[in-house]
């Protein structure tokens, strides 16, 4: 919002309480930050969690294990990797290209509709690469914080958007 304090508070009034649209704030060709909670998977072991190699055959009891968590002495742990929590977590994707925004589903819905969300109802925002979480997550888009300029000065014109499976 550009302006001063006055005109900034009236047209912030003038939204309170009004549905505000897509459409109104962001335009094909602007980069955005998204904001979604990534896919969960639930408990995982160190191998899948942190990539931590398998060790082998004579090493240790255990193959899917890290080595050891730390000295006998040291009351304080340093960081090791160990079994926990994997996806479920917040994460912000930056610079995400807005290609397209439109009111008309038609022209973007496949014949089946898509795989895991179905057809396209409503208005819609196509973003190029992919945003975090699974399909119907709720997803935060905010001006970039940190644009890059080359990419955001990079010019393009939908030709075709392939509709079939």
């Amino acid at each position: 919002m550009g302006g001063t304090k006055e005109e900034q508070l009236t047209y912030a009034k003038e939204k309170l309480g009004k549905e505000i649209i897509a459409t109104e704030i962001l335009k094909p060709g602007q980069l955005v930050d998204a904001h979604s909670i990534t896919k969960g998977k639930g408990l995982q072991g160190v191998i899948k969690r942190f990539g931590v190699s398998l060790k082998s055959h004579k090493s240790e009891k255990k193959k899917r294990s890290t080595g050891n968590l730390g000295p006998w002495i040291q009351s304080a742990m340093w960081r090791v990797a160990q079994p926990g929590q994997m996806g479920y977590h917040l994460r912000t994707d930056y610079n995400k290209l807005i290609i397209k925004i439109s009111d008309k589903p038609e022209g973007i819905n496949p014949k089946s509709g898509f795989k895991h969300y179905g057809i396209v109802k409503n208005s819609y925002i196509l973003v190029k690469g992919s945003i975090q979480g699974p399909a119907k997550r709720l997803i935060r888009l905010n001006y970039a914080i940190r644009p890059h300029k080359r990419k955001h000065s990079e010019t393009f014109e939908i030709e075709h958007i392939n509709t079939q499976k």
